[in-house]
């Protein structure tokens, strides 16, 4: 978005906007801030890539007094004086003389005057609703030091926080390997040869039907001795 300007040109508009980039180091204080910069400005570090962001912006208010007639009149007065002052200086700089000094002291005095009367006029007016002074200020829990991505490094380099404040590494992907496969069962001599086991406590009805046909195994053999010798009992 541009306006235009009289000269026919076009003058850009800047607009606020967060700054892009990663967080070389956070600190609790500005102070603390703006002494990180002032160490990568010594270290000849390219500062203007540099941003210091406050997070978590908080409105404080200290009171610093009440307010009474007296030290309204004592503001008033001071601040009148300071403006009279000025005034007398210029007055005094463009045309010194002898009556000067004494125009000088008049404007003090009649701006002292004039800052006493209308500070008591404002505190007639406001000291129902309020009766104390105080300072405004505007303070973040944390400030961070914001850099392009191609200076990161050397920034946590030069202020000694490369391994605390290095982002971390992205995990490495790694591919799972199947399970391995179940082994086989071993497989039975009489499985083998074809024969259903037989325990000697087994009943009759659930042993295998021998056919005469073909010739007995070793398993078969024992099972029908073992039934011989079991019907001999009986008998």
């Amino acid at each position: 978005m541009s306006s235009q300007s009289p000269f026919g040109g076009r003058i850009g508009r800047t607009f606020p906007t967060l700054p892009k980039g990663e967080t070389v180091a956070s600190y609790e204080t500005y102070q603390e801030a703006q002494a990180a910069v002032d160490q990568l400005a010594k270290a000849e570090f390219p500062v203007k890539e540099l941003s210091i962001v406050g997070h978590d912006l908080t409105s404080v208010e200290r009171i610093t007094g009440t307010l009474s007639w007296g030290r309204t009149a004592a503001a008033g007065a001071l601040s009148g004086a300071w403006f009279g002052t000025f005034l007398g200086l210029l007055f005094f700089i463009f045309s010194p003389s002898g009556t000067s000094l004494g125009i000088l002291g008049a404007a003090i005095l009649i701006g002292a005057g004039f800052g006493m009367i209308f500070s008591l006029v404002s505190y007639s007016v406001n000291r129902r609703r309020r009766d104390f002074t105080s300072v405004m200020q505007v303070l973040a829990t944390r400030y961070a030091i914001i850099a392009e991505p191609a200076h990161v490094v050397r920034a946590r380099q030069v202020l000694g926080v490369t391994d605390a404040a290095a982002p971390p590494s992205p995990a490495a992907t790694t591919v799972a390997s199947p399970p391995p496969a179940p082994a086989p069962a071993p497989e039975r001599p009489s499985d083998a040869a074809g024969a259903a086991p037989s325990s000697e406590g087994a009943p009759e009805e659930e042993a295998r039907t021998i056919d005469p046909s073909r010739p007995l195994t070793y398993g078969e053999a024992q099972d029908a001795a073992r039934r011989a010798a079991r019907e001999r009992g009986e008998q």
